[in-house]
């Protein structure tokens, strides 16, 4: 639920000091013709020979042309089964109760298991499969390919063969909007603590998400249309 710009860094680093070295090279030069009172006589003339026999530039060398940076490569995502614990379902719930289809939501996308995910974001695709977003929601989440190799945390939590258990509670917010007969506004607080298989338990992870949901009718079924998390 990493770097162009350090590229881009060490890139300059590199052209400053080449540049350096090479300014270096010729401020050596320079002082040693100066310190020799035999090489201010034939050194200088030798110096002005070769830069006259030295070849006019024709800038018609056969050099590289230099390739564009490549974009890294979307990795693969995808859970490869049913993490520990079970998916719910919209159908297990009261479809037509707004705080139920969030809630029930919000577990299903901070539950993890590294056994079968390859990496967080798994759980918000198991969301969209399992019918618990709205259509535009579930493909914005498909869309989204990581572009990284998941954290340091995520391979500890592998190295354990770790799942989250979730556990929530429904905060009241006064600037919350009303709702609606097809909008309706929910904010959760969202724990998520990995227990590894060996009997390891990690840190717990706590999150504030606000929900929006929405439905077509007034008697329709809830669907998760957004979620921001603090």
């Amino acid at each position: 639920m990493t770097l162009p710009g350090k590229r881009d860094t060490t890139a300059v680093a590199a052209t400053v000091l080449a540049l350096a070295l090479a300014l270096g090279g010729c401020g050596s030069g320079t002082g040693s013709s100066k310190g020799s009172g035999s090489a201010k006589g034939s050194g200088s003339g030798q110096d002005v020979a070769d830069r006259t026999s030295a070849p006019a530039a024709t800038g018609t060398g056969r050099y590289p042309t230099p390739s564009a940076p490549r974009e890294a490569e979307p990795l693969p995502t995808g859970s490869k089964g049913t993490p520990k614990g079970g998916v719910a379902r919209p159908r297990d719930v009261d479809q037509r109760d707004a705080d139920e289809v969030g809630w029930s939501a919000l577990k299903v996308m901070w539950t993890s298991d590294t056994v079968v995910d390859s990496g967080p974001q798994d759980a918000g695709l198991r969301a969209a499969d399992a019918g618990w977003l709205t259509m535009a929601y579930a493909a914005k989440l498909r869309a989204h390919q990581p572009r990284s190799v998941p954290g340091a945390q995520w391979r500890e939590w592998a190295g354990h063969r770790a799942y989250t258990v979730v556990t929530l509670s429904k905060a009241e917010d006064a600037a919350m909007p009303p709702e609606t007969d097809t909008e309706a506004w929910g904010q959760w607080t969202v724990t998520a603590t990995p227990f590894g298989r060996d009997d390891w338990a990690g840190e717990s992870t706590t999150v504030v998400a606000y929900l929006h949901l929405t439905r077509t009718a007034a008697d329709g079924t809830w669907r998760v249309a957004d979620v921001t998390v603090q």
